[in-house]
């Protein structure tokens, strides 16, 4: 015969059973809702934290395009240097700052045909394909006439879904869009090419060995020598000239108002980032004109484009 108290033990039991179970799948609701919610505030905290060193980023790029413009445009473009070097910190950041006057480069738009084809042979390409090379940049910038209209054929028949610009490079990236270049020797030339100099000549009291070998009328040997007595050499172009022989030409000892510069950013939570970014000294309504601006990502994936023109 079952008691009261069994009857009550068997009561609570059941009523145990009913109520257990619902506040447990409450509990793993509630731990599902918490996980949820920290997953999102952790994101949201990544995602601050990215965004506030992305504006410390432009920041401090800002900065150090101020400081630089304001000390080269303290000089003229004669006595202003072709390069240079600096390092500040502010706001728990160490900014190092790099810069070159893009007359130090080979200019697309106006350096001639010979120290295009110069160029391409010291990176590596036969002389013959080096000509070719240089002709199809030539035909890229060309304006009118023949050369264009052949140029516009060349394009149809290779199957290219563009025609070359007909008109000035509006950025050295253009290059990877002329045809018959093989990627390598344009990835081997962009260091050393500009649209921005504005010179016909080269800057050669700063510029890279490989762009003093492009110059028209100069031998290997002649490189060599002119390198070891650059250091020494004054800044004088009848000097620097007459040193150069008949490459002296293509020589200039002015730097050009484009001036390129190279920021490198250490955060002091460990973060890095970096930045190229070219621009124009002398503009009259403001000390300085960015033309072109590389982030950290963006120098990190240099790819030749597809499709069309962008």
């Amino acid at each position: 015969m079952i008691t009261d108290r069994a009857r009550l033990g068997a009561r609570w039991s059941g009523q145990r059973g009913f109520i257990i179970v619902p506040v447990l799948l409450i509990l793993l609701l509630l731990a599902t809702l918490a996980g949820v919610l920290s997953a999102n505030l952790g994101r949201s905290a990544i995602a601050l934290a990215v965004n506030d060193d992305r504006l410390r980023t432009d920041a401090l790029v800002l900065a150090s395009l101020e400081l630089t413009a304001y000390s080269l445009s303290s000089g003229t473009r004669q006595t202003r240097p072709l390069s240079g070097s600096s390092t500040f910190e502010f706001d728990g950041a160490v900014v190092s700052t790099s810069f070159s006057a893009e007359s130090n480069r080979i200019d697309l738009n106006l350096a001639s045909k010979e120290m295009l084809a110069n160029l391409f042979r010291v990176l590596g390409a036969e002389p013959r394909d080096a000509e070719q090379y240089a002709n199809r940049v030539v035909g890229w910038r060309s304006a009118q006439g023949e050369t264009l209209d052949s140029e516009n054929a060349r394009y149809r028949s290779a199957g290219a879904t563009y025609l070359p610009r007909g008109a000035a490079f509006s950025s050295v990236d253009e290059l990877w869009l002329v045809i018959d270049i093989p990627p390598d020797v344009i990835e081997r030339a962009m260091p050393f090419i500009t649209v921005f100099s504005g010179h016909h000549e080269v800057s050669v009291l700063g510029a890279a060995p490989e762009v003093i070998a492009s110059l028209p009328g100069i031998a290997p040997a002649d490189v060599e020598l002119f390198l070891k007595q650059r250091p020494a050499l004054p800044r004088d172009v009848k000097i620097v000239g007459d040193t150069l022989g008949e490459a002296g030409k293509s020589a200039t000892i002015e730097a050009s108002d484009a001036v390129r510069i190279r920021t490198m950013i250490h955060f002091d939570n460990g973060r890095r980032a970096s930045n190229e970014a070219v621009i124009l000294l002398g503009a009259t309504d403001v000390p300085y004109r960015i033309l072109a601006w590389r982030d950290e990502a963006d120098l990190a994936s240099l790819r030749r484009p597809k499709g069309g023109l962008l």
